[in-house]
């Protein structure tokens, strides 16, 4: 069947970008012709000023000058280097940044970091749907510990009311992955230091999407990725943040570059002063000239005007989806409120998984969430206002001719 396109949808939209103050990024961006990508928030495009980077890393510093690049091409400073520019996105200061490792091995980090300076208390808290892998490590010190250490959880609107005297660390995500719902960093920390937790934030929907402020909210902890909104490259190092007046801390995980002294190669550990003892193995160095690429593209924009125009592309999505979607039940799982939600939306329905397979298959790229969500992310540097009204048209188009009720688009594939 033959779908009629809402031309006055597109021509509004095109009247949208060509208005858009951001317009030019995306033009830095490798985008195949055709495609519509919505899945910024999930991994990053790939920054065409990368392959140059990337390239002058491996046929320079490491063929030509292998081991000298460490100090020639400054490989050592990396994780600082970049750990200042990421706090410049995040409300941080200088020397409270850290890049490297994993979101799941720094909010290890973290979480221990934190429970070092609660004597007393022994308890981690999140809420039941938090993204998995956080509340992954909390269950997986409280198993090491042998009962020493309890990892607890609630429902997500009851966190501040289970704050009581035996919580030690609050691990929260920001912006939820799934409904994009923004918590309020600065009321909920207040709460927290009121009852005596300290906190951790996930910024991996954050960073790089939104405003943040960390010292503004006096944050204690956080930790985000790098191949998310940062267009760091899959895989990309992630970063940690610790307050200043948290970095006596004795990290955990006690590795060489977090030695104040690495190349003396003593014996026993002996902390770096402040973010240096954060550190933990050798940085990954072809993953942080990716990331620095990343994060240097966007320290050029507005992050006042990311966010409106991140708002813009959101409020529009949802627009057309209840016009021109509408009669086929999808149920969005946002916030209503633009200003409460991160940089994506996010509906569900019944067979979400096999409407995102017939998306793909017409180029629009987004991804699924069990157990039926299809989740779009709008990544404001190389996100058009044309995409989103195409990919509406592409939904509808699916839709109508149920595209989606196919064999082979009911097998679940190993990544969603």
């Amino acid at each position: 069947m033959s779908v009629a396109l809402d031309n006055a949808s597109l021509e509004r939209a095109a009247e949208m970008d060509a208005a858009d103050p951001l317009r030019r990024f995306r033009e830095q961006f490798e985008i195949r012709p055709g495609l519509i990508y919505l899945d910024g928030n999930s991994l990053g495009m790939m920054p065409k000023r990368t392959v140059e980077r990337m390239q002058r890393t491996v046929t320079e510093q490491w063929a030509q000058g292998l081991i000298t690049s460490w100090l020639g091409a400054d490989w050592v400073n990396s994780p600082t280097r970049i750990g200042d520019k990421i706090a410049r996105l995040i409300g941080a200061a200088p020397g409270e940044v850290i890049a490297g490792e994993s979101t799941s091995i720094n909010i290890f980090k973290a979480l221990t970091a934190a429970l070092s300076l609660q004597n007393g208390r022994n308890v981690l808290l999140s809420e039941t749907t938090n993204f998995p892998t956080d509340n992954y490590m909390m269950q997986g010190l409280a198993k090491f510990s042998d009962g020493a250490i309890e990892s607890r959880e609630v429902a997500p609107d009851k966190v501040l009311d289970a704050l009581d005297e035996n919580i030690a660390v609050l691990l929260l995500t920001q912006v939820h992955y799934k409904t994009a719902r923004i918590r309020d960093m600065a009321e909920v920390t207040r709460a927290a230091h009121d009852a005596g937790a300290l906190v951790v934030w996930d910024l991996s929907h954050s960073a790089g999407a939104i405003p943040v402020d960390l010292n503004g909210a006096n944050a204690d902890f956080a930790v985000g990725c790098g191949y998310k909104f940062l267009n760091g490259g899959p895989g990309a190092p992630a970063f940690l943040y610790v307050a200043k007046r948290h970095q006596h801390a004795q990290p955990v995980l006690s590795g060489w570059f977090g030695h104040a002294r690495p190349f003396d190669f003593e014996g026993d550990y002996d902390a770096a002063p402040g973010i240096d003892r954060f550190q933990c193995g050798t940085p990954p160095v072809l993953g942080m000239a990716a990331l620095e690429e990343g994060v240097d593209l966007i320290l050029e924009a507005d992050m006042g005007a990311l966010r409106a125009k991140s708002i813009a592309l959101s409020e529009l999505f949802v627009e057309l989806v209840a016009d021109r979607c509408g009669e086929w039940g999808f149920e969005f799982v946002c916030p209503t409120d633009s200003d409460e939600r991160g940089s994506q939306v996010a509906f569900a329905h019944p067979r979400a998984y096999e409407m995102m397979q017939a998306l793909k298959a017409r180029e629009v790229i987004g991804d699924f969430r069990a157990p039926d969500v299809m989740r779009f992310g709008l990544t404001p540097l190389y996100t058009s206002f044309t995409d989103v009204a195409e990919a509406v048209e592409r939904l509808r188009t699916i839709c109508v001719d149920s595209e989606w009720d196919r064999p082979e688009y009911r097998t679940r594939a190993a990544v969603t």
